[in-house]
C-alpha cells in the first residue's frame, strides 16, 4: 500500500483512511471475542456471531469520507467496503495456510490486534473469531468486489477483475476441479509422503497430513497467461455453491459438507487414541452445525499396520478414565489394548468412525480420512506420553471424551458395524462398482469403482468427492468438453452440475477409483 502511494503522490493528491483508525480499542475488541475464546481452554471456542461492523466504533465508518478537494481518495484495510463509498472496491485475499506461517514467525496478528499472542492462542482465535466474521463479510460483497488481488506473495501481487472471477467460479463449478493440497509435520508423521508425492518440500522431519480437501482451508489455482491466482475455496463456495452441491445445497448452503485428507504414519508413530464429539456437543459448545463423522480408507501399508477401534467387552468406563487421568498426570505409560480393540489393517480396509468412537491409526498406515468437514474437533485422550515438534507435551482433553464417548462400541460391535465389506452393485464388461456401506449415522455414501478402460456416470445433481487409490492416473471429460488429468492419491471434485462425465483409466493396470457423497 505504501509502495502504491507513493508512486501516485507523484502526480496527484491523496486522501487515505486506513480503517484500523476506525476499529475500537484493543481492550474493547478483546471483550467482544472473549465470550468465543473458549475461556482458559487452549483450543477450542465457539462459532463467532458478531458482524464485521461491531469492532467498528460506532458513527466512525459514517464519518469517514472522502476528500473533495484531493484528487484521489482511498480508504483500506479490512471492512473498507463498509464505508460505501463510491468508486472501485479491491479486494486482497490471502489464503490460510500462509496467515498461519505468518502468524508463526511472529509477523502478523489477530483483527485488531498487535502480534504478540503464542501461535497456538491466535489460531483459536483466527478459527473461531477472525475468520468467521472476515468470510461472512467477504460473502457479502463478492458480487461488488471490481478487482480480486491475491496478497500472498506481497511484492508479486497477482489480480483478476471482479466479473472474470465471478466468470471463472461459474466455469468452475460446472467441471472436474482440484484444490490446492497443503501439507504439515506432525508428531507421529511418517515417510510416504516424502517419498512418493513429487514437487513437496522434502526439507522436512516428516509429514503428518494432507489436506487434500478441508473446504475452510484449501484454495483453487486458476492460471492465465502463465500466473497464478490462487482464490480460498470458501470464495467459490459463496458464489456457486448451487452449482457444486446440487440437491444438497438447501442443507448445506455455503459449507462443503465433505473432506478428504492424509494421514501418514509410514515409519512415523500411532495417532493419539481420540473421539469425536456428538452432534449435539459440537453445536451447542462450539457453534459448528456439522459433526466430525470420519472413515479410514488404508490406502497403503507396510509391515504389522494396524489401527484402533472400538473398546474391549469387558471396558470399565470409570477404571478407563482413571488410567488416562493418572498417565496425564505422572506421565507414566499406559496399555491401550487393556482398553481399545486392535485390528491389523491392509491396502483398500475401510473402518468406520461414528462420533463419539475411540479410535486412532496405528504406525505404518497411510491413511485417507473421508470425513464431513470439521476438522479440529478432536478429543484425545491417550497420546503416548509424547511431545509434539516443539517439545512440548500435546493436550488431552479426556473430560471432553468421556463426555462424548460411546462404550457400547465394543468386542463385536466393531467388528461387525464399524469394519464394513465391500458390496458389488453394478457391473459391466471391464468394471465394477461397490458400495461400501457406511454407519447409520454417517451423512455421506462411499462406492468404489474398479475399471480396466472407461466409465461413465451422472452426477445426479449431487456433488462426488473422489480419489483415485488405485492405477497411475486417469482423465475426466466432463459434458462442457473441460478434461483433467488426475493422478494416483489425488483427491478432486465434480460438482453436481458438471451433470455426464467419463472416465478414461490411462493406467497399463486397473484404476480404482473411491468416491464419496452425500447420502
Amino acid at each position: 500500500m505504501n509502495e502504491i502511494c507513493g508512486i501516485l503522490r507523484k502526480n496527484y493528491s491523496l486522501k487515505i483512511i486506513n480503517t484500523e483508525s476506525l476499529l475500537k480499542s484493543s481492550d474493547e475488541i478483546n471483550r467482544l471475542a472473549a465470550p468465543f475464546l473458549g475461556g482458559d481452554d487452549p483450543l477450542f471456542g465457539k462459532k463467532c456471531t458478531l458482524r464485521l461492523r461491531d469492532f467498528f466504533t460506532p458513527g466512525a465508518l459514517l464519518k469517514a469520507v472522502p476528500d473533495e478537494n484531493a484528487d484521489i481518495s482511498i480508504i483500506a484495510g479490512p471492512g473498507a467496503a463498509l464505508a460505501e463509498w463510491p468508486g472501485i472496491l479491491i479486494y486482497i485475499d490471502i489464503p490460510k495456510n500462509e496467515i498461519q506461517y505468518r502468524s508463526r514467525a511472529g509477523t502478523i496478528g489477530n483483527f485488531g490486534l498487535l502480534p504478540g499472542s503464542g501461535p497456538a492462542e491466535t489460531y483459536k482465535r483466527f478459527y473461531f473469531v477472525d475468520w468467521v466474521v472476515m468470510n461472512n463479510h467477504k460473502r457479502e460483497i463478492l458480487a461488488e468486489i471490481d478487482l480480486y488481488a491475491d496478497g500472498q506473495r506481497p511484492d508479486l501481487p497477482v489480480f483478476i477483475n471482479g466479473e472474470d472471477l465471478r466468470r471463472s467460479a461459474a466455469e468452475i463449478s460446472c467441471s472436474p476441479f482440484r484444490a490446492r493440497p497443503w501439507f504439515e509435520p506432525g508428531a507421529w508423521g511418517g515417510k510416504w509422503m516424502i517419498k512418493n508425492i513429487p514437487g513437496i518440500n522434502k526439507d522436512v522431519p516428516n509429514y503428518a497430513w494432507s489436506f487434500e480437501l478441508i473446504s475452510p482451508e484449501n484454495g483453487i489455482i486458476i492460471e492465465s497467461s502463465s500466473l497464478m491466482l490462487e482464490i480460498p475455496f470458501d470464495v467459490l463456495m459463496s458464489l456457486e455453491a448451487k452449482n457444486i452441491l446440487g440437491s444438497c445445497h438447501p442443507a448445506y448452503g455455503y459449507e462443503f459438507p465433505i473432506r478428504f485428507d492424509f494421514l501418514d504414519t509410514f515409519s512415523g508413530g500411532n495417532l493419539s487414541l481420540q473421539c469425536h464429539p456428538q452432534p449435539e456437543y459440537i453445536k451447542e459448545n462450539f457453534g459448528e452445525s456439522l459433526a466430525q463423522e470420519e472413515a479410514y480408507y488404508i490406502l497403503d501399508n507396510a509391515e504389522e499396520s494396524s489401527v484402533y477401534l472400538g473398546f474391549r467387552d469387558d471396558i470399565d468406563p470409570r477404571e478407563f478414565r482413571e488410567a488416562l487421568e493418572k498417565s496425564e498426570a505422572t506421565g507414566a505409560e499406559i496399555d491401550p489394548e487393556e482398553f481399545i480393540l486392535k485390528h491389523s489393517s491392509k491396502k483398500h480396509d475401510v473402518f468406520l468412525i461414528p462420533c463419539g468412537t475411540i479410535h486412532g491409526s496405528g504406525k505404518n498406515n497411510l491413511v485417507l480420512e473421508i470425513s464431513t468437514t470439521p476438522y479440529i474437533f478432536t478429543f484425545k485422550m491417550y497420546d503416548w506420553v509424547r511431545k509434539d515438534l516443539n517439545g512440548r507435551l500435546r493436550i488431552l482433553n479426556i473430560k471432553r471424551g468421556m463426555d462424548n464417548l460411546c462404550f457400547d462400541r465394543k468386542g463385536n460391535y466393531a467388528k461387525e458395524h464399524l469394519i464394513p465389506e465391500p458390496v458389488l452393485i453394478e457391473r459391466g464388461n471391464d468394471w465394477r462398482l461397490f458400495d461400501i456401506p457406511t454407519h447409520p449415522t454417517h451423512s455421506y455414501r462411499i462406492h468404489r469403482y474398479h475399471f480396466e478402460t472407461n466409465i461413465e456416470l451422472n452426477t445426479d445433481n449431487r456433488c462426488l468427492v473422489m480419489s483415485l487409490t488405485g492405477g497411475e492416473s486417469i482423465m475426466i471429460e466432463s459434458a462442457n468438453g473441460r478434461k483433467a488429468v488426475f493422478s494416483f492419491a489425488e483427491t478432486f471434485i465434480i460438482p453436481a452440475a458438471a451433470g455426464n462425465i467419463r472416465i478414461s483409466n490411462n493406467s497399463p493396470g486397473e484404476a480404482i477409483l473411491t468416491m464419496a457423497f452425500i447420502k
